[in-house]
């Protein structure tokens, strides 16, 4: 008995074509990722790409979350008539965030911090300066922005998941995988 008669006789359906008399079976695969195993020359980096790990996934859930709150925030500020209801909704909000985030943002390190702001670009498709500038003012953003100069990081650095970014961006796939 061959294969594709066993299947039949299991009740087994699967989608076919007919290509020239001949029925073949029609199968759609998940897509695959696959990563180069990392191998390491010593202890030392095979500690810091640990590190590394730990930091992208302390930052990423920040990103996400700010992804959905900046979507909710649209939505509602498009709903609002007046510039001073979408002010006093701003400002609301920005003090209900602060409140509720400000204590675990503020024990981020520089290194978290730094990916978090490449991060937010990726989960949203705008950079930190850009969100803090439409939503609070140029004024604020270039504050914000001296601010992260500081401590030597950049509100404007976008995100590059093929280039500069590529480790992040492939760490964050093994998350949403389950591999870390």
């Amino acid at each position: 008995m061959s294969v594709a008669q066993e299947n039949v006789s299991r009740g087994i359906l699967t989608r076919a074509r007919i290509l020239n008399g001949d029925t073949i079976p029609s199968v759609r695969l998940q897509e695959v990722q696959v990563f180069a195993r990392h191998r390491f020359r010593s202890r030392h980096q095979q500690r810091k790409w640990t590190r590394f790990i730990y930091n992208v996934k302390k930052a990423l859930p920040y990103a996400r979350l700010l992804s959905s709150e900046l979507e909710y925030v649209n939505d509602t500020l498009a709903l609002l008539a007046t510039d001073k209801e979408r002010e006093a909704f701003l400002n609301r909000k920005e003090k209900e965030l602060f409140k509720k985030y400000e204590y675990n943002l503020k024990h981020l390190t520089i290194t978290q911090g730094k990916i978090l702001i490449k991060l937010i670009d990726r989960e949203t498709g705008q950079t930190s300066y850009e969100i803090i500038r439409m939503l609070k003012g140029r004024f604020k953003a270039f504050w914000w922005q001296g601010i992260a100069r500081l401590v030597g990081s950049n509100l404007k650095s976008e995100y590059d998941a093929v280039g500069t970014d590529a480790e992040i961006e492939n760490v964050v796939l093994l998350i949403d995988m389950g591999v870390y």
